[in-house]
């Protein structure tokens, strides 16, 4: 069954897509839908298969194998310009010799039939006022800040009124504070004009922050889709669990595994136990498998705290790092029963953490519910 990223009625299917380039598999079997006015991300690692799955959806690529399909109808074979989408691209690719507004309205000159001048004016107004960039049709693009380029990319792809935008790593260049109010605007601009927009990225935080689906990939394949939070709390696997955010892994041979959740023994010694993830199927049959641990769910404790009423779960270990962030601060701490660790205290643990240093001995825990027990792949 393909993986869905919503009830509605899906703009995007991929139907056991596969694309090859000789003997490589750049994209291998692929169920995807998503749907109508979603902001969804393919996200993963260089060599995944994200932008050839973004190119297959443009026509810039055509499947090996399988169906993509737009709006209900195929797309195998239709070239890139009667497609109902637009690309933003990396760099932009704004034509350096044309000023903001004839970028813009490249693509309206280029339909057959042509729209009247008229006609072209008034909607290049239209579209840089929707990207907040008024009254800058006469600038040259070389005059424009980063994000000014970015914004004459995505006004030049939208006013077209494609039915999909497709975004491949367009905050990639820019600053981080200035990328971070790129990704509020382009989810306010996606509300806004309610078309469906899909991004490649390989930032978790990008996708994350903007987008309502993600499916993330590995060696061609969607090792799961879902929403953010669902990604986040409810990992399948250890690749996910790695992928989205940071977690601490403890590895381990399975001791016992039951309909709720497993329990492990380190190559420490330790016996830790965690519930499975909603979305994962359990571990019966394996022999390994690990606790995943998020760091902000960790606990620290000066050593000759009690920690028994505070943790199902408490280690003694050294701190060996502590980098203050402003509104957390992490920890990296040696424990002999489960090596290295990483803690994070948010601000309103500040109080028992404050005091802490490098050097000093300390309880680190977490309750059991606050682990997962995953398949060590």
């Amino acid at each position: 069954m393909p993986l869905k990223t919503g009830g509605s009625a899906p703009d995007i299917e991929f139907r056991q897509v596969t694309k090859r380039y000789g003997e490589v598999v750049a994209v291998d079997r692929v169920d995807l839908e998503v749907r109508r006015g979603a902001f969804h991300s393919l996200l993963g690692p260089s060599g995944c298969g994200k932008t050839t799955s973004l190119r297959l959806i443009a026509g810039f690529e055509q499947p090996s194998l399988g169906d993509v399909r737009i709006g209900a109808q195929s797309m195998v074979g239709v070239p890139p310009f009667r497609r109902p989408v637009n690309m933003v691209f990396q760099q932009y690719a704004l034509f350096p010799h044309l000023n903001v507004a004839d970028n813009v309205g490249y693509g309206l000159r280029q339909r057959s039939p042509r729209p009247g001048k008229a006609e072209i004016a008034r909607r290049i107004e239209e579209t840089l006022e929707l990207v907040r960039l008024p009254r800058f049709g006469h600038r040259r693009v070389w005059e424009l800040s980063g994000g000014q380029q970015q914004r004459v990319a995505l006004a030049r792809a939208l006013i077209n009124h494609p039915t999909v935008l497709l975004l491949d790593e367009p905050l990639a260049a820019l600053d981080r504070k200035l990328r971070r109010e790129m990704q509020m605007e382009l989810q306010t601009l996606q509300r806004e004009v309610g078309i469906t927009f899909v991004l490649v990225t390989h930032d978790q935080e990008e996708a994350l922050s903007m987008s309502d689906t993600i499916s993330i990939m590995r060696e061609g394949r969607i090792v799961q889709t879902g929403s953010p939070r669902e990604l986040y709390d409810a990992p399948v696997n250890r690749y996910v669990a790695d992928f989205i955010g940071q977690s601490n892994f403890f590895a381990g041979r399975l001791v016992e595994a039951g309909p709720g959740g497993a329990r492990i023994r380190t190559d420490g010694g330790l016996e830790i136990a965690a519930p499975y993830p909603a979305s994962a199927p359990g571990l019966n049959g394996a022999e390994r498998a690990v606790i995943a641990v998020r760091p902000e769910v960790i606990g620290i404790v000066p050593a000759e705290t009690p920690a028994r009423t505070l943790f199902d779960f408490a280690v003694p270990g050294r701190i060996l790092n502590r980098i203050y962030l402003g509104d957390q601060t992490e920890f990296s701490v040696a424990s002999e029963a489960l090596g290295e660790v990483l803690v994070r205290a948010s601000k309103t643990s500040e109080a028992v953490s404050s005091g802490l240093a490098p050097g000093d001995a300390v309880v680190i825990g977490w309750r059991q519910q606050a682990g997962l027990a995953l398949a060590d792949s």
